[in-house]
């Protein structure tokens, strides 16, 4: 079933659980009035994964509120924020969301869900499978493996130059190590091109089409535990920061209909939910 359909389906299924009272004979109420247009700024593993697919309409049902996304990585997603450009982010680099809220640019961070990193490599390759993060990056940089890095600022590469960190490694000493600058989707499709390791979101990773020869080499390592967070952008910043939408986004997809969403989502494809609900 289309994923669209498929939450709007179930949004008003919740609603009416939630608003049908037993026996009162009282009708479900209808979606609310479009009300305006927000702009939500966001990593591209929400996007590349499906998950705004599979739930922002369930949003504009409820709440009233159409959303323009932008995906990008949540460095490019928080400075959107700073420049005034998106009403609300959901991003996941906490100690740098920490960080824009103290700083001024947001309201406050909610958490909202979990997911997991993974590190893909050649199905016949050096690298065995794996519980250790720090191990495999460490056979990558020492056999100077093909290693292909989003080089965007993104959570996920932060997440990946924080392992090298704690390693004492330089990763651009390994010579076949490249950056592209792309999403991860992208990312992961010129790793499947070189036969070359990188680092995922578990649920982009599932989600992806075209892995050619590459699987997952090291997975469920607590240092991989990938948290997701929302931050409706301040008033502060300027005068056009839609701030009844974004706090509209931030309280929607922190309650219970939303979190009932994320919870599903993946569970038909890959008998497993892709994200794990925590507000």
């Amino acid at each position: 079933m289309n994923r669209k359909i498929l939450a709007v389906l179930l949004a008003m299924m919740m609603s009416t659980a939630l608003f049908a009272g037993c026996g009162s004979g009282q009708s479900t109420p209808g979606p609310v009035p479009v009300k305006g247009k927000i702009i939500l700024s966001t990593t591209t593993s929400t996007e590349d994964s499906g998950l705004l697919e599979y739930i922002l309409p369930a949003f504009t049902t409820e709440m009233g509120w159409e959303v323009d996304v932008v995906a990008v990585g949540t460095g490019a997603a928080l400075q959107m924020g700073r420049d005034g450009q998106a009403d609300v982010l959901l991003v996941h680099a906490l100690a740098d969301e920490i960080k824009f809220v103290e700083e001024g640019y947001g309201e406050k961070r909610y958490d909202v869900m979990y997911n997991d990193f993974v590190i893909v490599g050649p199905k016949d390759g050096a690298i065995r499978h794996n519980g250790d993060a720090s191990a495999t990056f460490k056979i990558i940089a020492e056999d100077n493996l093909p290693f292909v890095s989003r080089g965007d600022d993104s959570g996920t590469h932060k997440k990946e130059l924080s392992i090298w960190q704690g390693l004492g490694i330089e990763p651009e000493s390994n010579a076949n190590y490249i950056e592209v600058g792309q999403g991860m989707g992208a990312t992961i499709g010129v790793a499947a091109e070189m036969d070359a390791c990188t680092l995922s979101d578990r649920a982009t990773w599932l989600t992806y089409p075209n892995k050619g020869n590459l699987v997952i080499v090291c997975e469920k390592d607590k240092e991989l535990l990938n948290y997701y967070g929302v931050i409706p952008v301040s008033a502060s910043v300027n005068s056009q920061i839609n701030t009844e939408g974004g706090q509209a986004f931030a309280d929607w997809i922190t309650g219970k209909s939303a979190q009932d969403l994320i919870g599903t989502f993946g569970v038909e494809e890959f008998g497993e939910p892709l994200f794990t609900p925590n507000a």
